[in-house]
């Protein structure tokens, strides 16, 4: 059997941001994360501020990460910056004892995930398309 290592390579047009280790389960957090993917980083903010679940504020620091990092290191405007990647992953259930009566104990288990936030500037990826169209009329490779 053979394994394909999967790249994670984003084009210069992403950037994104990575949380692990978030206490809460992955079920709630992608209550959240399906309402504002696709959507614009301004109108996902106001979303995430309205809406009325625990797991909004860790999403939302992410999020503002995200476009923190697309501006700093990449020198995005946020007015551009659209949600083009979020997703869920269930991290490692923490287990902790607790004590009982008669000398038992009992399993609490504390679910963890990870949210990947990826964020995509839609003005460079137009510009990138006009550029490709020039090329692809004369029949030239596009580097």
């Amino acid at each position: 059997m053979i394994k394909k290592r999967r790249s994670n390579s984003y084009s210069y047009t992403e950037v994104y941001a990575l949380s692990q280790h978030i206490c809460m389960s992955a079920h709630k957090a992608r209550r959240v994360i399906d309402q504002i993917r696709g959507r614009s980083y301004e109108e996902t903010l106001m979303i995430l501020e309205l809406m009325p679940y625990q797991a909004c504020y860790p999403i939302f620091k992410l999020v503002y990460s995200a476009a923190a990092n697309a501006s700093h290191n990449m020198g995005f405007n946020e007015a551009n910056l659209v949600i083009s990647k979020a997703e869920v992953n269930e991290g490692t259930t923490v287990k902790k004892l607790k004590l009982r009566a008669r000398g038992r104990n009992s399993l609490i288990k504390r679910p963890t995930c990870h949210i990947t936030i990826v964020l995509k500037d839609i003005s460079l990826s137009e510009e990138l398309y006009e550029e490709y169209k020039k090329y692809e009329k004369y029949n030239l490779p596009f580097v």
